[in-house]
C-alpha cells in the first residue's frame, strides 16, 4: 500500500475531506517513522504492536528491521475504559 491509497481509503472511511485527513496522515506517518528509526516500539491497536528487532545503516538509508504481533481477532475486544460510564 503506497501512502496515496492510504489516504483515500481513510477519506473513504472517515467521510472526511482529503485536504483535512493527507496532513493528518502525513504527520502520523512522520512520527512513526521517526520512533522506529530511533528504536522505539509502536503499540497501535488494530495495527498491533511493532517491534525493532535490528538497526543497521545500508548505504544512504537506515535499515529496520521490525516484528509486528497483530492479535487473533483485528476488533479489539477489550473494553474501552473511556467509553464506561462513571456510577
Amino acid at each position: 500500500m503506497r501512502k496515496r491509497e492510504l489516504i483515500a481509503m481513510a477519506v473513504q472511511r472517515s467521510g472526511m475531506r482529503k485536504r483535512d485527513v493527507k496532513p493528518a496522515i502525513e504527520a502520523a506517518l512522520a512520527v512513526m517513522g521517526e520512533a522506529l528509526a530511533s528504536g522505539r516500539e509502536l503499540n497501535l491497536v488494530p495495527l498491533g504492536k511493532v517491534k525493532v528487532t535490528r538497526l543497521k545503516k545500508g548505504g544512504r538509508a537506515l535499515v529496520v528491521h521490525t516484528r509486528v504481533r497483530q492479535p487473533d481477532d483485528p476488533q479489539d475486544s477489550r473494553p474501552n475504559p473511556l467509553a464506561q460510564a462513571a456510577e
